[in-house]
């Protein structure tokens, strides 16, 4: 393992990537436990707060990965060069995903969640290059207000101003503008163009979260600091629910603060557990989850519309629609052998990766 690194944080990746790839892959879309699925518009679910615990993480990741360059005299447009490979890679990837495996790309959806994360990444992270904190707290700030009096103050033809439906604000209505029809819902977008702006401030929120961790304050100063931000970001989520509702589709400004306030929460959990207590064991199958985020994601996404079009048995079943059939739904019966199905998808893929752990494989982009 790579020496130096804060283990608590690669636990809490390999929490939310596990999480993705739970909930993305049960065994019948049509038999799913509610927490499992995403809030219908408005409000939240444990689902919910995965995409933007993951970007939080990118944002904490951010100053362990250029601090100490920085630190040692490496160039700032060089370091931008780094960024920008990545993002370019990010955004590829989430590209090809899209494509695969048939590359029909007179329908190819545009937008996604690599290509999200790796937008966000770009501009956060270049905001940690050349803007000091202040300046990186006042674009939080513009971008917050300013997403929000955009989809307040703003009138969309044909519903006015204010209108927070999917199809009714504005960002859905740029999306339809710019993007045309190659959208996730063909009217609207839960990764569109406009929301990707407060979903850089949640990635900025890590960053300072980030720069927290690598002050020279006390360990258990670190983790009372890591509740209480946390505490905050929660309260002020929730205050601002009532004017501006909690909505991941929208990703507005309660969101931003409710979701990072709860990763400062839960990473305070991990940090005090695993950085103070020196209690470990425990976290290893998320650690390895961790270490290989990107690539199990990906992979895991690509063997899944496999198995959705690969053909079997005589009722012509896909071989995801045959496996859960026949080795879950026999036994557990629809609901609990779809969840059983998607655990197991999950254990499959850690021991895959813990193998390349073991071997000291990880893939970085």
């Amino acid at each position: 393992m790579p020496e130096g690194r804060l283990l608590s944080l690669d636990a809490f990746r390999g929490l939310t990537i596990a999480g993705m790839i739970l909930v993305n892959n049960p065994g019948s879309w049509a038999h799913v436990y509610a927490p499992l699925r995403h809030a219908a518009w408005h409000g939240w679910t444990p689902t919910d707060l995965i995409f933007p615990f993951f970007l939080f993480i990118v944002g904490v990741s951010v100053p362990f990965s250029f601090g100490k360059r920085l630190a040692r005299g490496d160039s700032r447009a060089g370091l931008l060069g780094h960024v920008v490979r990545r993002s370019v890679i990010l955004f590829g990837l989430g590209l090809f995903m899209a494509a695969f495996p048939r590359f029909d790309f007179s329908t190819l959806r545009i937008m996604g969640v690599l290509q999200r994360i790796g937008l966000v990444y770009l501009l956060a992270a270049s905001s940690y290059l050349f803007l000091g904190r202040r300046g990186r707290g006042g674009l939080a700030a513009a971008l917050l207000l300013g997403y929000w009096a955009l989809l307040a103050l703003v009138p969309v033809p044909g519903y006015g101003a204010g209108d927070l439906s999917s199809d009714g604000n504005l960002g859905a209505f740029l999306d339809r503008a710019i993007l045309g029809e190659r959208l996730w819902q063909g009217t609207w977008d839960p990764e569109g163009l406009l929301s990707t702006l407060p979903a850089v401030v949640t990635t900025l929120l890590g960053i300072f979260t980030g720069e927290w961790l690598r002050s020279g304050r006390s360990p258990g100063s670190k983790a009372l600091g890591l509740l209480a931000g946390g505490a905050v970001g929660i309260g002020l989520g929730l205050l601002w629910n009532l004017a501006f509702p909690i909505n991941k589709a929208l990703w507005t400004g309660s969101y931003v603060l409710f979701t990072a306030g709860a990763g400062s929460v839960l990473l305070a959990g991990f940090y005090w557990t695993m950085e103070i207590r020196g209690r470990r064991a425990w976290a290893k199958p998320m650690v390895v989850y961790g270490m290989n985020a990107i690539a199990v994601f990906v992979a895991s996404g690509l063997l899944a519309k496999v198995m959705g079009l690969v053909r079997v048995g005589p009722g012509d079943l896909s071989l995801k629609g045959w496996i859960y059939q026949n080795l879950f739904v026999s036994w557990a019966g629809p609901l609990n052998g779809s969840l059983a199905f998607a655990l197991a998808y999950v254990l499959f893929w850690l021991a895959l990766m813990w193998i390349l752990f073991r071997q000291r494989i990880f893939i970085k982009i």
